[in-house]
């Protein structure tokens, strides 16, 4: 696990090149929404309401696959990944929950950018 000063550093680096990218400062949803966008690899377009909460549970599941914690089982006929948890997640208060999750983004995006 990061240190907290490293870990907000860190934080702070991946929001500022998203921020060059986009021209947006994205939260910790924002962030896992870009995911979610890439992973599902249809683009930028339009998306309901209900497609937004599934891109958030596709980057969190894609995130945390890193650990061993979802497993991508395939992609249904719209090309929509799936994932199964096959390690349960310790209970983590919602301080706690944040910050693995923002680990895990950070690794994300030092596997993804070159420039990481």
């Amino acid at each position: 696990m990061q240190q907290t000063d490293e870990l907000e550093q860190n934080w702070e680096i991946l929001i500022e090149k998203i921020q060059k990218m986009t021209e947006k400062t994205p939260d910790l949803n924002g962030v896992l929404m870009l995911i979610g966008v890439q992973e599902l690899g249809q683009g930028i377009r339009t998306y309901s309401k209900e497609e937004k909460q599934d891109l958030m549970h596709i980057a969190i599941c894609r995130v945390l696959s890193a650990s061993g914690i979802y497993e991508l089982e395939g992609k249904d006929e719209h090309g929509w990944p799936h994932w199964k948890l096959v390690k349960k997640m310790p209970f983590l208060n919602l301080e706690n929950q944040e910050r693995v999750l923002k680990e895990h983004v950070i690794e994300y995006f030092k596997q993804e950018l070159a420039d990481w």
